[in-house]
């Protein structure tokens, strides 16, 4: 959303993606989620009827088995809360391919970030999109205000996605996911 003004089809009809998360802080049902990232490789078609999210799902393999299923249960909605319920891929329909025990790295580059996803995914979108507009996404919450980038690299080699590309647009921002869900 730009300006205010929220955005409309992909480009070219068929979206394709690499979505991270990298937590500074946090606890999921009391397991500590700190310092672990989670990655998203997904595609989805405008023109499919309901326009289903196609997702694998990566989890850092630095956390144990806990940490890991914590976190598979966060980012694929099964504990509700308000901002996780708005996810495209919890709020349609989608078909989960797999969810996989990865290494992720996000890093600092450039005006952006760097994210390698073991051999599955490299990402890099170092050079913000310049506009005076404010800038927001849904993944986040349209109430975080990020900065739109360049992707100076956006290639996946993930069964059964596979695609290179370069100069699209990348978002970046700090997010805040809370479940509502009783304890």
């Amino acid at each position: 959303m730009i300006g205010g003004v929220p955005g409309g089809r992909s480009t070219y009809g068929t979206c394709y993606g690499v979505l991270s998360w990298l937590i500074e802080e946090g606890t999921v049902d009391h397991v500590d989620v700190a310092r672990l990232a989670v990655a998203l490789v997904c595609r989805y078609n405008d023109d499919e009827p309901g326009s289903p999210w196609t997702i694998v799902l990566h989890v850092d393999e630095q956390g144990d088995e806990r940490q890991r299923t914590a976190l598979a249960d966060v980012f694929l909605g099964h504990l509700g809360g308000e901002r996780v319920g708005a996810l495209p891929w919890v709020r349609k329909a989608r078909h989960l391919i797999d969810i996989r025990v990865s290494p992720i790295e996000l890093t600092p580059a450039g005006e952006g970030h760097a994210l390698r996803i073991g051999n599955a995914a490299r990402v890099r979108a170092t050079t913000a999109v310049r506009t005076e507009q404010t800038v927001a996404c849904v993944i986040p919450g349209y109430d975080r205000l990020g900065r739109e980038l360049y992707a100076d690299e956006l290639t996946v080699d993930d069964d059964p996605f596979a695609w290179d590309l370069a100069g699209n647009c990348a978002f970046a921002t700090d997010f805040e996911y809370v479940s509502e869900r009783p304890r």
